[in-house]
């Protein structure tokens, strides 16, 4: 988190960040071309754009951590900035407290509480209830149980937690600090779906601006309401989801393109009667004339499509006889106790399972034994012995040689292949001439992705288990992946963050959960509800949350100091305003429901109004209970007649 150290670049009522023809050239190329757009205020905008564009490089620019070159970037004063740049550090303090931490002026203010003069306890009590302190652990409580975390984790030190567990903490700290303007750079791709669920769910509440990189469509279609897209340097900002930007880009290409069309028609017309009247001395006037006219028209380069390389996923020759796979009373596990157990799964040619979970609850166990990487310990496997398997986890990516090739790495493959064919088959994974001898430690995530995930599926596999195959691919190679999959004529066990691909391939979902795999009975609707209402039970859990000491009374005074009464009775007053405001809101309701004319309007205005008596009345309740804890503080410090 930090404060923005940009002057503002235009007026700020409206809007939150207002960038203004941006220039900024590094490593050899163009990343942004004269960009100008304006973000408003508390807009959820999803950045887009090809991978390797510079989305990352702009928040690196916002964020002041490159320099650009000409034009501006401006935020309001003091604005606040937040983003998840790396992993939280792997110190000894609790989870639960590096999460709380996270608002600095709460922190500083229960800090303050310790040594502050009495004169000054009034100012820091009224601003923390300002803030709504009292909230905050079981609000940060809350944030940690829908990103994965469990009871037990709240107390335990930072350095048990894995990286990638320490990224959420990052993630969870940004999220409880709220900061004006939150970067988020492809959050999903460390959460697994239960945590791309909930977080889809609480951007759409974040009150204040975020800017989020993603390539996840669903994301980008429930929880932003605008999209940035980013293309040859430029910055174009359209309203809605994803769906919405798709048709009006469309749209606007088609448009670009009749406008090109005419405007080339008109050129060519004009070009063919200078052609035939120049030498023409009647017609020299008029052939000059239409010389200027055309020098003036505006260039029109035609649309382009930008392409994407096909996945080549061949299907099997031949089918085999069901089922591919059937596990009866089945356990499985590394040695110790079973990590899954009583597993009764059937599994046939055509199946495309979802595989749903947490972390943790064995998912990945579960593809190994599939894959034939792992045997049972207990029960039995029925699998047919010509079953072959493709199997693409996201570790393989890590553990790719970073000297390696394309070209070496499809020649241990295809050893029996002349070189040619080897180029040819590496071109139809959508790696050109110029890739495949690149080392791999110069590809992008996406074509290592795209590489390894074609390498899978080469020999026709039965069976593909495909572990988050699509944290390095763009939306266009998403949809590639997509398309490819829908003509694999082979069975797939799909485990994904990416909603849209489990909703578009899965037909059958089963669930990981309580040391076992079973069927899940429900769609993805379903499950969505289920993650986020255990989320919000978790963190209303009392046992979630630790318990936090209640500051401090006011000590009384030294002799002779003035008890500082000025905040606590400002307080009191106010709560008493508010009180009787909310009163006042009941009584206007009360009447309304005793008001003939709204019995005439049928039953729907009166569960209306029902709704909203209930919530006026805890409101009231609510301003009741602040106006005698406000009296009761200011009747402890006020001086005796």
């Amino acid at each position: 988190m930090r404060e923005a150290l940009f002057a503002p670049a235009g007026p700020f009522n409206e809007t939150m960040l207002q960038i203004n023809d941006l220039v900024f050239d590094a490593w050899g190329r163009r990343f942004l071309d004269h960009a100008t757009v304006s973000l408003p205020r508390d807009a959820k905008v999803g950045l887009v754009g090809r991978n390797g564009v510079g989305k990352s490089t702009l928040f690196k620019l916002i964020l002041g951590q490159l320099t650009q070159g000409d034009g501006d970037i401006g935020l309001p004063r003091d604005a606040r900035i937040g983003s998840v740049d790396q992993e939280h550090p792997a110190t000894p303090v609790p989870l639960l407290e590096t999460v709380l931490a996270a608002d600095v002026e709460r922190a500083a203010l229960l800090d303050e509480l310790e040594t502050a003069e009495p004169e000054r306890l009034g100012e820091i009590y009224a601003r923390l209830i300002d803030i709504d302190a009292d909230r905050a652990p079981s609000r940060a409580a809350e944030i940690l149980a829908g990103l994965g975390f469990t009871n037990a984790d709240l107390t335990r030190p930072m350095a048990e937690f894995s990286g990638g567990w320490r990224m959420r903490v990052a993630l969870a700290a940004s999220l409880f600090a709220e900061p004006d303007l939150l970067l988020l750079d492809e959050p999903t791709n460390y959460l697994d779906l239960e945590g791309a669920l909930w977080l889809e769910a609480r951007l759409r509440k974040y009150p204040h601006t975020a800017m989020i990189i993603s390539h996840d469509r669903e994301l980008l279609n429930n929880s932003v309401d605008h999209i940035l897209h980013m293309k040859d340097g430029k910055l174009s900002l359209y309203p809605g989801g994803y769906d919405a930007f798709e048709r009006q880009l469309t749209e606007k290409l088609r448009l670009q393109e009749a406008a090109r069309v005419k405007i080339e028609g008109k050129r060519a017309h004009m070009q063919s009667f200078v052609d035939r009247f120049r030498a023409t001395a009647s017609k020299a006037r008029q052939a000059q004339s239409r010389l200027k006219a055309i020098a003036k028209l505006p260039p029109m380069s035609a649309v382009i499509e930008e392409h994407v390389a096909p996945f080549t996923l061949p299907s099997p020759e031949r089918p085999l006889p069901p089922p591919l796979l059937r596990l009866e009373e089945a356990a499985a596990g590394y040695g110790g106790p079973p990590i899954l157990k009583k597993l009764d799964l059937r599994l046939d040619i055509d199946d495309r399972i979802g595989l749903l979970g947490v972390n943790g609850a064995g998912k990945s166990t579960f593809a190994k034994l599939v894959a034939g990487a792992l045997e049972v310990e207990a029960g039995r496997m029925h699998r047919s012995a010509r079953m072959r398997v493709g199997w693409f986890h996201q570790h393989q990516i890590e553990a790719m040689d970073p000297t390696d090739t394309p070209l070496e790495i499809i020649r241990r493959a295809l050893p029996e292949s002349s070189e040619a064919q080897r180029r040819s088959k590496l071109a139809q994974f959508g790696l050109g001439f110029e890739k495949q001898g690149t080392t791999v430690a110069n590809l992008s995530g996406g074509e290592r992705a795209r590489l390894l995930l074609n390498m899978v599926a080469m020999e026709a596999p039965h069976l593909l288990i495909l572990d988050e195959p699509t944290n390095h691919l763009d939306i266009d190679s998403r949809r590639a992946l997509l398309e490819a999959l829908n003509d694999y004529e082979g069975a797939v066990i799909l485990i994904t963050h990416d909603r849209s691909l489990m909703e578009l391939v899965a037909d059958r979902l089963w669930l990981a959960a309580d040391g076992t795999i079973a069927p899940f009975d429900g769609d993805m609707e379903d499950y969505a509800r289920l993650v986020l209402d255990r989320a919000r039970a978790a963190g209303r859990s009392p046992s979630q949350v630790k318990a936090e000491a209640a500051p401090p009374p006011a000590p009384p005074p030294p002799p002779g100091r003035k008890t500082p009464t000025g905040n606590l009775r400002r307080r009191a007053e106010a709560a008493e305003a508010a009180l009787a405001r909310a009163a006042q809101a009941l009584e206007a309701i009360d009447a309304q429901l005793t008001d003939p004319a709204t019995l005439a309007k049928g039953p729907a205005k009166l569960a209306e109004l029902g709704r909203s008596r209930a919530a006026a009345h805890a409101a009231l309740n609510a301003a009741e209970a602040e106006w005698l804890a406000a009296q009761e503080a200011y009747e402890s410090v006020k001086p005796t007649a």
